[in-house]
């Protein structure tokens, strides 16, 4: 497995020592465990408060009928143009 070498700050060390949870944890399995993407949804749950999310919900309906409506525009003038 190849490897790079990074500087870091003594207090970026600190935070990212105090994140072991095992002694011999590595500190690419820490950064890659907690900032790899691989976000658990229960952590997610509750982030955002009962409005918010609905909120959030009819803007996300909201843009997925335009994104609808825009493609079916496209579609429409290929095939216009295809005739």
């Amino acid at each position: 497995m190849a490897t790079k070498t990074i500087s870091i700050t003594e207090e970026a060390y600190t935070i990212l020592a105090s994140l072991r949870n095992r002694e011999r944890e590595s500190f690419s399995e820490i950064i890659t465990d907690n900032l790899g993407g691989k976000n658990k949804l229960k952590e997610l749950h509750g982030i955002l408060s009962k409005e918010a999310g609905e909120s959030l919900e009819k803007n996300i309906i909201e843009m997925r009928k335009a994104h609808g409506r825009m493609q079916k525009k496209r579609t429409q003038k290929i095939l216009k143009e295809l005739e």
